[in-house]
């Protein structure tokens, strides 16, 4: 029977041998290090950040935008912050495609909704804009600043919100509530040393629960609706009330310029009449013919058909002439075509 195994070789194979060089790989793992120590000596700084370098652990400078050189082999370390850029944080929301990761929070339904000072329930959404100030505090003097920020925005809002009714977080004061948060948060991060500047606090939606949601828009609108009639009303005011003020002023006027005329005139009668009386004490004859004469003068033009005659004459024939002639009549005829 035929045999499976394979079959004997008359010799041995060749054994490969190998050649091992000592000087060769020293030579091979200095030439590593080297490219090793040269690619890890540089690093590039973004122009909207600072560099901070570190030498075994702790701080030993600050690196402007640009490419910069440091000690190789993990002796220096840099870590980037970015100083030139806005950065915030999202609550009650999330943008989609954010770089930050504490942006925005998993549990945005949780941190929006708030009690207010009223015991009303509020849903309310904000956004905190901040720079980091000082990079060697942002870094050093607190574990995590960014995450400590969320926690004590979100702690602030809910002071403030608790301490103001649900309509003026909603309507009228909004723009105090933001002011105050702002303010405080600022003073928080101050005293903490956490090297940030808040820039910017602004109230997104802020609505009442969905239970009662409807009966607060109709609340809503009955406001508004009083307040356009209390303008309405104030603007009806303000247009009656001056122009019966003006009116009145007129009419006020108006009798003090009467009253001034009459008492002008009658103190002209009087000081006239006084100086007639003293004339007439002078001559009373003289002054009797010439106030008679001024007063037929006065009178005599306002009769019609006036005819002079002397006391003397004998007849007024001769004086017939000085009728006055009648005033043309018109031309009555019509005119026939």
């Amino acid at each position: 029977m035929p045999s499976n195994s394979p079959p004997s070789l008359p010799f041995p194979p060749p054994r490969v041998r190998i050649d091992f060089d000592p000087k060769r790989l020293i030579f091979g793992l200095i030439v590593l290090v080297l490219l090793v120590g040269l690619f890890s000596s540089f690093y590039t700084v973004p122009t909207d950040s600072v560099a901070i370098v570190q030498r075994f652990g702790a701080y030993h400078d600050k690196a402007e935008p640009g490419l910069r050189f440091k000690l190789p082999f993990g002796i220096d370390t840099r870590e980037i912050v970015p100083v030139r850029r806005q950065l915030k944080l999202e609550f009650g929301y999330g943008t989609s495609g954010a770089t930050n990761p504490y942006q925005s929070s998993d549990e945005s339904e949780e941190e929006k909704s708030m009690v207010t000072g009223d015991l009303n329930s509020a849903s309310v959404e904000w956004v905190v804009q901040y720079t980091i100030s000082d990079p060697k505090e942002f870094l050093f003097e607190f574990k995590d600043p960014t995450a400590t920020l969320r926690d004590l925005s979100e702690a602030v809002m809910r002071e403030i919100v608790g301490d103001r009714t649900v309509d003026e977080i909603i309507t009228v004061g909004r723009e105090e509530a933001q002011a105050k948060v702002l303010e405080r948060l600022q003073g928080i991060v101050d005293t903490l040393q956490l090297g940030l500047h808040i820039d910017q606090v602004q109230l997104g939606n802020v609505n009442p629960p969905v239970q009662v949601a409807a009966s607060f828009d109709e609340v809503n609108r009955a406001q508004q609706e009083q307040q356009e009639m209390i303008q309405k009303a104030k603007g009806e005011y303000n247009k009656v009330v001056p122009r019966a003020t003006g009116e009145a002023k007129q009419r006020i006027s108006a009798a003090e310029g009467n009253a001034a005329k009459r008492v002008n005139e009658a103190e002209g009668d009087a000081a006239r009449f006084n100086a007639l009386l003293a004339e007439y004490k002078k001559a009373p004859e003289v002054t009797l013919k010439r106030m008679y004469l001024e007063t037929m003068a006065e009178v005599l033009p306002q009769l019609p058909g006036k005819v002079i005659l002397d006391d003397k004459a004998s007849q007024f024939l001769p004086l017939m002439h000085l009728q006055q002639p009648q005033p043309p009549q018109p031309n009555t005829e019509a005119t026939v075509r």
